[in-house]
């Protein structure tokens, strides 16, 4: 296959094998369509199915799935542990070979749109597609659940989905579609029945509350094996690690008086994730991955170099060079894409690890080890912010080309004129949101670095200047490109909206 996406729908069934051995069969019924694994939670009452496919087939198979989960369940006679909005709850697209998160965010944007003009199922854009900052998490979408939502959404407009009417479909509810990177759900278990604790701890450690960078959670209770729950879903591993959260939970419960009696990964988990997690426990110093004989088999199979390398990328100079040169090369290139928006993200996010560099060389100096709990929660903070900006270097691209697009369409006649203006609008807003963001977390960026003087090593004095100015360049960055965009907007209260995000990042010296 050239093309390889993963796809990880969740539906409300947990506990009827046969349900959940249909949806199966109906999304496995096309062409290039693999199972990789299903997981049932009666507890949850939630199943996991994930399959892997081309680019050309993924989101055809995500439509027979949600369609076939539309007749057999009904959100009205649903109950479950887990929360859930729709019969089929969410649906991401994951990127693995020959595609890109961009490329995930056009198939999710078309399956949510196909859901709802076939099947009258609204639908919800989060993650990397989410066409509203809010929406990127779930949570916020998924918030009050089926009943919550089909009482709110004739009311509020802040609920109303991106697809779809002011109603939810009856049965079937409705269903979140998005694009991410690889997430790994990973749930710990407490010797209690009560979940209180569970839902204490599960407060502390989520990114939501200030606890840790890309890691969401929730207590629940597991009353079919009287146990509390701490499910978690962690969308950056390399971020915040398995054995970081495992640590953390294991130390709030023995606080709370209760302990770990066991964990479980729901679905499949990378394999460097894994060793991620041993090396940090068994503390391996100078890891590296050709060390495990299965990595270095594959690379030997492969046609790589018989002989290790052990110097750092960049080392004699050229790695660094050939690193960058295809994008600084794309850059150059006459056309309109990548252009400055995608520059600015770039800026913010070699700003964050710049800081992240500083901040974990002075965590080895003793001499700073009362700082040392700042620097982490710092370091910690930039990589989130490097990340979403790093994502935000292809989704600058991607959206402008559809402002290109837009203004391509015809308009010959008064109705295509109409169409023509209502597509340039909507592509305008979409094309104004990604800048923005990045200003956002230049700005975060920038705050970040300022409070790094005092604490961290002075040898670093220069490369947080360096970082302070890119961060400042993003966040002006960042700001030029939505106001590029925004006289194609007519929607004032929008604009309105807009321009007091942007006041609010603006004013920085």
């Amino acid at each position: 296959m050239q093309t390889l996406i993963e796809c990880i729908p969740n539906f409300s069934e947990g506990r009827d094998s046969a349900v959940v051995e249909a949806l199966v069969r109906a999304l496995l019924a096309g062409p290039d369509v693999y199972l990789l694994d299903r997981e049932m939670d009666a507890d949850h009452n939630r199943s996991v199915i994930t399959i892997v496919g081309t680019a050309e087939s993924i989101g055809k198979a995500a439509l027979r799935g949600i369609a076939e989960a539309a007749e057999l369940i009904d959100l009205n006679h649903h109950q479950g542990a887990h929360p859930r909005l729709g019969s089929t709850d969410v649906v991401p697209f994951v990127p693995l070979a020959g595609v890109t998160l961009a490329d995930c965010v056009r198939i999710a944007e078309w399956v949510a749109e196909e859901t709802w003009n076939r099947l009258r199922i609204p639908t919800y854009l989060y993650e990397a597609a989410a066409h509203r900052p809010e929406r990127v998490n779930l949570e916020n979408i998924r918030r009050g659940q089926f009943e919550g939502v089909r009482e709110e959404i004739a009311t509020n407009p802040e609920r109303l989905p991106d697809f779809g009417e002011a109603a939810l479909h009856p049965t079937a509810g409705a269903t979140v579609v998005g694009a991410r990177k690889f997430l790994i759900a990973y749930n710990i278990n407490l010797n209690t029945s009560d979940a209180t604790p569970a839902r204490a701890i599960a407060k502390k450690i989520r990114a939501s509350s200030g606890g840790f960078p890309c890691v969401k959670a929730m207590g629940v209770e597991l009353k079919g094996r009287n146990l509390a729950q701490v499910s978690m879903n962690l969308t950056d591993f390399e971020t915040t690690s398995i054995a970081t959260v495992f640590d953390a939970v294991s130390r709030e419960a023995t606080k709370l008086g209760f302990e770990v009696v066991g964990s479980e990964i729901v679905g499949l988990v990378p394999r460097q994730a894994l060793v991620n997690t041993a090396v940090q426990y068994l503390r391996v110093e100078q890891f590296r991955p050709e060390l495990i004989v299965e990595n270095r088999l594959e690379q030997v199979l492969a046609g790589g170099d018989s002989k290790l390398e052990t110097k750092k990328p960049g080392a004699s100079g050229a790695p660094l060079r050939n690193m960058v040169e295809s994008f600084v090369t794309a850059v150059a290139d006459p056309t309109p894409t990548p252009g400055g928006g995608s520059v600015a993200a770039l800026a913010g996010a070699l700003a964050a690890s710049l800081g992240e560099m500083v901040c974990g060389t002075s965590l080895k100096r003793k001499s700073l080890e009362e700082h040392h709990a700042s620097l982490e929660a710092a370091r910690a903070r930039l990589a989130a912010w490097r990340q979403h900006l790093m994502d935000n270097i292809d989704r600058d691209a991607e959206s402008y080309g559809a402002v290109l697009a837009a203004f391509k369409l015809p308009k010959a006649t008064e109705a295509e004129q109409a169409a023509r203006l209502d597509a340039v609008e909507a592509a305008s807003k979409k094309a104004s949101q990604t800048p923005l963001e990045t200003a956002e977390h230049a700005a975060s960026v920038e705050r970040e670095i300022a409070g790094l003087a005092g604490i961290t090593i002075t040898q670093a004095a220069s490369d947080l200047r360096v970082a302070h100015d890119l961060a400042v360049a993003a966040r002006q960055g960042g700001i030029e490109n939505v106001r590029a965009n925004l006289p194609a907007v007519h929607d004032t209260t929008w604009r309105q909206e807009i321009e007091a995000r942007l006041k609010k990042i603006g004013n920085r010296e």
